[in-house]
């Protein structure tokens, strides 16, 4: 297959890197730990915890973990929101062999209990706030010992009704005095189970193994090098006085995008963390940043869009120094990265990817001025193709499913042979479902979800098409496309309206669709409301909307 994509890489990044210079996730953790030892590694609740300190508290964990009989392989869910405990049991967890799972802190006891026993999980580290949600969710599951952090209720006893309860603060002193045996792990050993957003039928685990992030976390380094001096992130004289970069993690660290994006890179790249607990209340989380310069902001549309529509809580964020914003976990409007780039003068440049790809498989290049509306190119050893429903190849400029290869596709669908083999072709590509073209430079542009495109009188209606629009029209703050039965048409397009400006009328919404979109893609229906349902990442859950 040609790849034209090549061609147009910035000139320093390759075609292919070596995806595998370490053993594991945990060698390429325990390298960058020794490297940079001396700098700040996190930053939580005002609280800066050093590479060496980290270091010291995942040994300490893991050390604790195999005192419990965590073994290889074993399963450990971590129900956390970004704090500092999060990185430290995730580090924990890795060197004693397990497998890490990753928990919305925000679910259901339904939802939770689903998770826990999918997974087998037998550890659950979680924060004391979600105590009545675990304490519902773990009836029935597999868990035998619950970590809590900041719970004044511990020590109890596992009994037949409910697990064992450890103080994390404890924990880490007893594991001060266990001894730690390294455990043996391969680039083909599993490291995370990432759940899926289950958007439709139940959740499923993603199982990503140790090569995958490791590949996933060096083929972002190589397309991030042009953004920095000697194609590292280090510091610039322009930034005297800093001992480093600080990246921002406003987005969860149990979503693969800030899990691998925020969290791993940053740590590979010796660059400082600044995590923030509750993204949903910005105004406390820009003072969780204490002023300090971001370099690298990831973000999410719905994130972006937020902060321009509180100008004075984006002025009170240092971006003086900012050197490259990231977008992905769903499409950034025209709208919101004209405006960012106004406000800031630095693009979102963005990116594309899926918890199946670890995640990144796609992202626009780094030296971008400004927006484009793609997705980008294929990262070094990553291949992507544009197939229709036959399997077959569809030629450059026409819609067709995404299909992706490369390191950092997972191995399947965890106990799940029968959905794994859906969405894996004979040849090796992972099917997205994400609809896309592919443009004869190689750059993706996403269409939608196959799932959510509406089919009206026959002709496919793509809802990103219409939000795009919608968000160019003053008094607009955030939309939401989807299709309702119609008698006439099959489905016919109702619009979900956020407004910013309160005079905005239905007229003036459907008039600007109108000079804007063909008949059948023009809404119908418009309800205005005071909010979207979202995702914990901020995705638009249209299916909500669709009752």
């Amino acid at each position: 297959m040609k790849k034209p994509w090549l061609i147009h890489y910035p000139g320093s990044v390759p075609a292919t890197i070596d995806v595998a210079p370490y053993t594991s996730l945990v060698a390429l953790l325990d390298d960058a730990l020794t490297r940079h030892a001396t700098r700040p590694a996190l930053t939580s609740l005002g609280h800066t915890t050093t590479f060496a300190e980290l270091d010291t508290m995942g040994r300490h964990f893991a050390a604790w973990l195999q005192a419990q009989g965590v073994a290889k392989g074993d399963r450990v869910a971590l129900m956390l929101p970004n704090l500092t405990p999060f990185a430290v049991a995730l580090l924990g967890t890795l060197r004693a062999g397990g497998v890490v799972v990753t928990v919305n802190p925000l679910y259901t006891p339904r939802e939770l209990a689903h998770q826990l026993k999918d997974s087998g999980a037998q550890t659950l580290v979680c924060f004391e706030a979600f105590a009545a949600t675990v304490a519902a969710g773990v009836a029935g599951s597999p868990v035998e010992r619950i970590v809590v952090i900041g719970s004044t209720h511990v020590g109890a006893a596992a009994t037949a009704a409910a697990p064992a309860r450890f103080d994390y603060a404890q924990i880490l002193q007893a594991g001060a005095a266990l001894p730690f045996e390294p455990v043996a792990l391969g680039s083909d050993d599993l490291a995370f189970l990432q759940y899926t957003g289950g958007t439709t039928g139940v959740s499923k685990g993603a199982t990503l193994r140790h090569g995958n992030v490791m590949a996933n976390v060096l083929q972002m380094q190589a397309w991030m090098a042009p953004a920095f001096d000697g194609g590292q992130p280090r510091t610039r004289a322009a930034d005297a006085g800093q001992e480093g970069l600080n990246i921002v993690s406003f987005l969860p660290l149990y979503h693969i995008f800030a899990l691998t994006a925020s969290l791993i890179y940053g740590l590979h790249s010796g660059l400082r963390n600044i995590l923030v607990a509750n993204p949903r209340d910005l105004a406390g989380a820009v003072r969780e940043l204490g002023g300090a310069p971001i370099h690298i902001f990831p973000g999410v549309n719905t994130l972006f869009a937020g902060l321009l529509a509180n100008p004075a809580l984006l002025q009170q964020i240092d971006l003086s120094q900012l050197k490259l914003a990231v977008g992905g976990g769903s499409a950034v409007h025209r709208a919101v990265a004209e405006r960012w780039l106004a406000a800031t003068g630095v693009p979102i440049v963005e990116g594309y990817g899926l918890s199946e790809t670890a995640p990144v498989a796609s992202c626009n290049p780094i030296t971008a001025r400004q927006w484009n509306g793609t997705i980008g190119l294929p990262l070094p050893n990553t291949e992507i193709r544009i197939r229709d429903d036959a399997g077959t190849d569809v030629p450059i400029g026409e819609r067709g499913e995404i299909c992706i290869r490369g390191p950092q596709v997972m191995a399947g669908y965890w106990q799940r042979h029968d959905e794994t083999a859906k969405v894996f072709t004979p040849d090796g590509f992972f099917k997205s479902g994400d609809v896309g073209i592919m443009d004869e430079r190689g750059f993706v542009t996403i269409v939608d979800r196959k799932k959510d495109m509406i089919l009206v009188s026959g002709f496919n209606v793509f809802p990103n098409e219409i939000e795009d629009v919608v968000a160019s029209l003053g008094g607009v703050l955030e939309s939401a496309a989807v299709g309702v039965p119609d008698d006439k048409t099959g489905e016919t397009v109702k619009l979900f309206v956020v407004r910013s400006e309160p005079s905005l009328t239905e007229q003036a919404v459907q008039a600007h669709c109108r000079a804007n979109l063909t008949a059948y893609k023009v809404p119908k229906h418009i309800e205005f409301r005071d909010a979207l349902p979202k995702s914990t990442v901020g995705k638009v859950l249209r299916r909500e909307l669709r009752g």
